[in-house]
């Protein structure tokens, strides 16, 4: 009986190995290829659409920013917001500050109203990243509360070679921090006892700080040190409470604006609860009224809204998005928000 043996050479080994591999590869090239984007069955050459190059670009993306809660922050507004905010699906969420009332140093009042906006703020499904306001951040004790909670008041991050700036417009220092601090508590005091009339008579309601803010040294070597560092960044936002331009003594935020020339950026601020545009070097500084906000239409619009923001290689587009006609597929206000007003006429 003739026996064969299962012996291959050496050089058959090979061949059969590589072709194995290939075809092990190929498979699995084809197992982890894509399907196309695209597909049509149309081949008379005439199609009925516009082009075939989609606004897909990799590295565009879109975020929105909400603004004040405060000054008596009117029920429902802010969640009928995330709810909304949940529909348009953002890759992330800024905001621009007075996210809780605050008031006389409470401990315990404090952490209850910061319960409750991280409970609420909670229900978005992107990030939300906190822009520190005056009724969150004035005085010391205020700010302790932050950072127990929060760490720091400022901050920078980058999302897609995109730079957000996140600045402490209630940054007067440590002894003067206290001082406003007082005569903050004065000023609420009357306001709540007296009215708006008397308030406005007080002596913090007249602060230049309580208008425009104020950054220390500190944080403005750090921002600059920031910006040196991210030169090529495509685009740079800086996020913050009060217009700190306003206030012609406010060099060190007038240091900030000139290491910002020769860059694109865009600035967005709250605090006055009314809508206003300004262009400055060149640039949009947007000023949010309200979401949820006391309204006050007495400067110009006032009405509940966020902005949509998207970033791609060619720049920047902003939408401004009135939360009144955001409805979800039922053509409803979602959260139960139809017999909500949105907008003080």
């Amino acid at each position: 009986m003739k026996t064969f043996s299962t012996k291959h050479s050496p050089k058959i080994l090979i061949l059969l190995t590589i072709v194995g591999l290939t075809s092990f590869f190929s498979c699995q090239e084809k197992e982890n290829t894509p399907p196309p984007i695209f597909t049509h069955d149309v081949d008379t050459g005439n199609t009925p659409w516009t082009k075939e190059t989609f606004d897909n670009d990799s590295e565009k993306f879109s975020f929105a920013v909400h603004s004040d809660l405060t000054g008596g922050e009117r029920p429902r507004i802010y969640e009928v917001a995330i709810a909304q905010l949940n529909l348009m699906r953002p890759e992330l969420i800024v905001n621009v500050g007075d996210l809780i009332e605050g008031g006389a140093p409470d401990s315990a009042s404090w952490d209850q109203q910061w319960d409750s906006f991280d409970a609420r703020t909670e229900a978005a499904k992107a990030p939300v990243f906190y822009t520190g306001g005056n009724h969150d951040l004035t005085g010391n004790f205020a700010q302790g509360i932050w950072k127990e909670r929060y760490g720091k008041n400022y901050y920078h991050f980058i999302y897609k070679n995109t730079l957000f700036l996140v600045l402490d417009s209630e940054d007067h220092g440590k002894e003067r921090n206290d001082e406003i601090e007082k005569i903050r508590n004065e000023g609420i005091r009357v306001l709540d006892e007296q009215g708006r009339e008397a308030y406005a008579q007080t002596e913090y309601a007249n602060l230049p700080e309580r208008s425009f803010g104020n950054i220390s040294e500190d944080q403005m070597n750090y921002f600059l040190e920031v910006l040196q560092k991210n030169p090529d960044v495509k685009w740079t936002f800086l996020m913050m409470h009060k217009p700190m331009w306003e206030n012609p003594e406010n060099v060190r935020f007038f240091e900030l604006e000139q290491a910002l020339e020769g860059r694109n950026y865009t600035v967005f601020n709250g605090h006055t609860h009314t809508f206003r545009y300004l262009e400055r070097n060149g640039m949009d500084y947007i000023n949010l009224a309200t979401t949820g906000g006391v309204q006050n239409n007495s400067l110009g619009r006032s009405m509940d809204h966020f902005l949509w923001v998207t970033v791609d290689e060619e720049g920047v587009s902003i939408a401004n998005l009135l939360m009144e006609g955001i409805l979800d597929k039922t053509g409803h206000i979602p959260s139960d928000g139809d017999t909500l007003v949105f907008e003080k006429k």
